[in-house]
């Protein structure tokens, strides 16, 4: 093969008490990532991104590190060209850097036909979030590559795990995301207002609340997963970052929504809803909410999606 593209979707993670663990494949938005063999061998990757804003240096571009590291873990010299087409919005919360090392993953990895095991692609896309976050996170990189619903364990040492849920059928999303600035290294700044010690009570209510998620996927039951979307321990520390959090929260509630979280490290809000029925009253509140702060907002509306694949 000569060139291979591959998609991959938006992602939420934390899931409210789910902090770094949970993540949740989105069919909102995607990223399209085609990777072509080039001239020569000296092992040149050069980086084209449809998003002028997001760098196109390889070693600050989270498609760029993925392939950067899978060429020399394989001991591949080709040059390559990677062609980055961005639907998932940088820096809100939607899982972008994520979308884009994913995808990444899958079509380094269809490109030469490796067969790596998909635990393993989830680790060599978790090298893409150094670049915006700084360091390796597993919670949206892990729903972007499996999809559906993904905890991420690192109890057994070094090497992550991942355990892949199907989601129930009837649960269903809306996402808003805001027209705000978001500062650069977004992630770093919202982890850099989290408290570094909690309340045991805090610890107790989010490990509550976090296997109630777990119990309502494991038995199809969205509102059991709703009943668990309660975190009080980063929400409070990081709500104040999103204007108009407050409002959108209690009209999508009011609007019918289960329960409404921060998606990931913000500033876009996820709310939760049993079927779709409400999903357009519910879009239209959140939008609401951020305008009583002055945001305009796009929503989207979408369910669980499946993980990265080649097309």
């Amino acid at each position: 093969m000569k060139s291979c593209t591959a998609v991959a979707p938006s992602s939420t993670a934390n899931l409210g008490p789910g902090y770094d663990v949970f993540g949740l494949a989105l069919d909102a938005l995607y990223d399209r990532v085609t990777i072509t063999r080039q001239k020569g061998a000296d092992g040149r990757i050069a980086i084209k991104m449809s998003d002028a804003s997001i760098p196109s240096v390889p070693e600050s571009n989270s498609a760029g590190l993925v392939v950067k590291k899978m060429a020399q873990d394989f001991g591949i010299k080709d040059n390559l060209e990677v062609k980055v087409k961005k639907g998932v919005p940088a820096g809100y919360g939607m899982g972008s850097s994520a979308a884009s090392a994913a995808a990444a993953a899958v079509a380094f990895d269809g490109l030469y036909k490796l067969k790596i095991k998909k635990e393993k692609l989830v680790e060599y896309a978790a090298e893409g979030e150094v670049a915006s976050a700084g360091a390796r996170h597993y919670d949206n990189v892990s729903a972007s590559v499996l999809g559906g619903f993904v905890i991420s364990s690192m109890k057994d040492g070094p090497v992550p795990r991942f355990v892949r849920m199907a989601p129930p059928r009837d649960l269903c999303l809306v996402v808003a995301v805001p027209s705000i600035p978001v500062p650069e290294r977004k992630t770093e700044v919202a982890r850099s207002v989290l408290p570094s010690e909690v309340p045991l009570k805090s610890a107790v209510r989010n490990v509550s609340g976090a296997s109630t998620i777990v119990a309502g996927i494991a038995l199809k039951d969205v509102e059991l997963i709703a009943r668990g979307i309660d975190d009080a321990i980063v929400e409070p520390a990081r709500k104040h970052m999103i204007p108009g959090f407050d409002s959108v929260k209690e009209n999508a509630l009011a609007a019918g929504a289960l329960a409404v979280s921060i998606s990931g490290a913000g500033p876009s809000v996820i709310a939760f809803l049993k079927t779709g029925r409400n999903s357009k009253k519910v879009a239209q509140a959140m939008a609401a909410g951020f305008g009583k702060a002055g945001a305009k907002c796009r929503t989207f509306p979408c369910r669980p999606s499946v993980g990265a694949h080649v097309v």
